[in-house]
């Protein structure tokens, strides 16, 4: 069974970089979208079983329900040309991989968060060489209320073997936070699963 700890050289290739212009390596080195598509290359399974636990992340600003213990780690992003800290955690199942990405901003300017959420959204159009199915979703707030976010769906080729990947995420800024939740896989996990993983997410 394969450690749910990222490595740091793992962990480097979870996040986007700029334009993404690495994708095409044996491992997709960008993600986060999360921020993240190393989850791309060939993935291994850790378990078959869903063990849903839920986490709240107080620096990070969210709780959400993960299927498996998370790992975590975190690196500096060049957004645009703007430094910003990215910090990730992730679990996998059964050859699908949950992501919550956290983009931390240097101010709550909405220029600013709209900045952050087109960087990670062309990235993860960019990983499958595909054009998202979006549509506008309600992102619940802890204390009541909701911000409003973005849902996507992509389907596509990624890696060196080119390999169909799918991915399901969803993006929302709030404060001087932007979020990438995604499910990276061969295909998507059944979908009472995706949902408990989206419908989870609460923002603090």
């Amino acid at each position: 069974m394969a450690s749910n700890v990222l490595s740091r050289a793992r962990f480097s290739r979870l996040l986007p970089s700029p334009l993404l212009k690495r994708l095409r390596a044996p491992v997709a080195r960008t993600a986060a979208a999360l921020a993240l598509a190393g989850m791309l290359a060939p993935l291994i399974a850790c378990s078959p079983t869903y063990d849903w636990r839920t986490i709240s992340n107080n620096a990070s600003g969210y709780s959400v329900d993960m299927p498996a213990k998370p790992g975590s780690d975190e690196r500096s992003l060049d957004v645009a040309g703007t430094p910003m800290r990215m910090r990730v955690q992730t679990a996998e199942v059964s050859g699908a991989v949950f992501v919550v990405g956290t983009l931390e901003l240097p101010d709550a300017q909405p220029a600013t968060q709209q900045k952050a959420l087109a960087y990670l959204s062309a990235g993860l159009a960019h990983n499958v060489g595909a054009t998202p199915k979006t549509h506008s979703v309600a992102v619940p707030v802890e204390a009541g209320g909701s911000v409003e976010g973005i849902d996507m769906e992509l389907a596509g080729k990624a890696g060196a073997k080119e390999e169909q990947r799918t991915i399901h995420a969803r993006l929302v800024a709030k404060g001087t936070h932007a979020y990438q939740l995604a499910i990276v896989g061969r295909e998507q996990p059944a979908p009472e699963q995706v949902d408990q993983f989206f419908q989870s997410f609460k923002l603090h």
